[in-house]
Formats: C-alpha cells, sequence, structure tokens
C-alpha cells in the first residue's frame, strides 16, 4: 500500500485499514484477546494496541482543534517530544490498565469516525501542501493523518497478526 498522497486516498486508506483491523479484531477469540502479545515495555495485549491508537486520535483531534481555534499547541504534550514519546506511550498504557477491552473497542471506533470526520474539514492543499499551516512545521496535515490512521493500523494489524501466530503455535 503506497502512502495517501490526496484526501481521497487518506479518507480511503484509513477507513481500509481501519475495516481490516476491526476484521481480524472480529475474528478472535476471547482468549485470544487477551493473550500476551510480543512482550514489550507497553503493550501486552490487544485491549493495549487498541488504547494505543485511540490515545494517539486523541493527541491529533486535540492538537487540531488547539492549533485551528488559534490555541498554538504542539502535537506532543509537555514535557513529551520526538525523542521522548515513547515515555508517553508508557504513560497511556497505564492510564488504561482497568479499561475493558470492549470500552476499548468501542473508544478506538468512535475516534476513528472523529478522526475521519475532521479530516473531511480540511481541502486537499491543506492536507496535503507544505507551508499551509505553519503548526505542522515542516510537514503536511495530511502526513500527520496517515501516521495517526492507516500507517497506524498497519502497525497494529501486523502485531496483532505476529502475536496471534505465536498464541496459535503455542
Amino acid at each position: 500500500m503506497s502512502r495517501p498522497a490526496t484526501k481521497n486516498d487518506l479518507i480511503e486508506a484509513a477507513n481500509a485499514q481501519f475495516e481490516k483491523l476491526r476484521n481480524l479484531l472480529a475474528g478472535m477469540s476471547e482468549a485470544e484477546r487477551k493473550a500476551d502479545i510480543e512482550p514489550n515495555e507497553r503493550d501486552k495485549n490487544v485491549r493495549d494496541v487498541l488504547i494505543h491508537l485511540y490515545e494517539w486520535h486523541c493527541l491529533l483531534l486535540n492538537w487540531i482543534q488547539s492549533n485551528t481555534q488559534g490555541k498554538a499547541a504542539a502535537f506532543l504534550p509537555a514535557p513529551y517530544n520526538w525523542k521522548t514519546y515513547p515515555a508517553m506511550n508508557v504513560e497511556f498504557w497505564k492510564k488504561h490498565q482497568s479499561t475493558p477491552y470492549a470500552d476499548a473497542e468501542k473508544m478506538l471506533k468512535k475516534t476513528h469516525k472523529e478522526v475521519i470526520k475532521r479530516i473531511e474539514t480540511f481541502s486537499n492543499e491543506e492536507l496535503f501542501s507544505k507551508g499551509i499551516f505553519t503548526w505542522t512545521g515542516t510537514t503536511t496535515l495530511g502526513s500527520y493523518c496517515v501516521s495517526a490512521t492507516s500507517s497506524h493500523y498497519d502497525w497494529a494489524i501486523k502485531g496483532i497478526k505476529k502475536a496471534l501466530t505465536k498464541t496459535q503455535k503455542a
């Protein structure tokens, strides 16, 4: 899949990858959803992956809302930056340890719809031309949107499939 470079491609890719993710989840047993996945400092099960996607949707939505309302905001909240954001991801993980799987799935579905609705408010030029918004720096708004949607969903799908393969072999 090539990286989207137009508004239509972005929306299509985001929805297609989200649907792939949903289909993957729908085909999983309860045990598979709760099973330990690739051991790391963060995502211990599928719920954790869904929460990660949800929180990154929230980052994108809050960032766009603040900046379009004239309140300058960085994409990553203080004290985090692009070198320290893994610690932020761990904080997201900690915050949601009592979030039930079903809630995580609902939350992600809701924010996916909100992100798509927000993307639809921008023109192709606003999304994919550099220099349109000062708050996006040297990157386009569309690039942030791709990263928070289709690219992130692809990452989640690959990680979950890898975990499923290990679970099924065990």
